[in-house]
């Protein structure tokens, strides 16, 4: 897998890829991610990306031409199955989408920053746009590594136990079970006696019913696409 992420700010996306499961996949060649500076293909001596907003909104907009410009480098090479630009108004991420963007080949991932881009890029190169959250960041930088990490992880041998993330929260719309490990009492604290039973029927029953329990009490709304 490859995935290409282009903004005007490389230095933020350094260490967010560089470490932990998606430095590893890297590292085992499981995927390719590449930081485009969009400023390559900046105007004038300054290598200027950006400029002043039609209609006198306050606010600079990312410019058409170097936006294009870098899309169309990459395009020329290679075939892409999405040209994603992370955009506060775009769909809500979701393991969902997580999981059919790790089926892909190739990704593009545009960072806005400033105001936001030139529309026309939006209208004619985006295939999806995607958002974190309803809130606003100072670019998409954190956005597109948030979505790298969560396309990375799902890729076959990124992560050391692959069935681990078969029993991550969301994958069939529950949260996750809670979890425990050694000691099996630490400041009078006990792990559930279930956990400790060794009977797989009766920790899968309670771990079906935890998640269920934990899902109704912090995220009903997820109830409503299971029933």
């Amino acid at each position: 897998m490859r995935i290409d992420i282009l903004t005007v700010v490389p230095e933020l996306l350094e260490s967010p890829l560089s470490h932990s499961i998606v430095g590893r996949a890297i590292k085992k060649g499981l995927v390719e991610i590449h930081v485009h500076n969009i400023r390559k293909y900046g105007l004038g001596p300054h290598k200027s990306v950006d400029d002043y907003c039609y209609g006198g909104d306050a606010g600079m907009v990312m410019m058409v031409e170097p936006v294009f410009k870098m899309i169309n480098e990459l395009t020329e090479q290679r075939h892409y199955d999405e040209i994603i630009y992370m955009s506060p108004d775009g769909e809500l991420l979701s393991q969902g989408i997580a999981n059919e963007l790790s089926l892909k080949e190739n990704i593009i991932i545009l960072c806005g920053h400033y105001k936001g881009i030139d529309h026309r890029i939006r209208e004619h190169l985006i295939t999806r746009e995607i958002s974190i959250g309803d809130y606003v960041l100072s670019g998409g930088e954190i956005p597109a590594a948030v979505v790298a990490d969560s396309i990375v992880r799902l890729i076959p041998g990124a992560l050391t136990d692959e069935t681990s993330a078969l029993s991550d929260s969301f994958q069939d719309d529950l949260l996750s079970p809670p979890v425990y490990t050694r000691p099996a009492e630490f400041n009078g604290w006990k792990v559930p006696d279930v956990l400790l039973s060794g009977n797989p029927k009766l920790i899968q029953a309670w771990q079906d019913e935890q998640a269920l329990e934990r899902t109704k009490e912090l995220r009903p709304h997820l109830l409503s696409k299971k029933f």
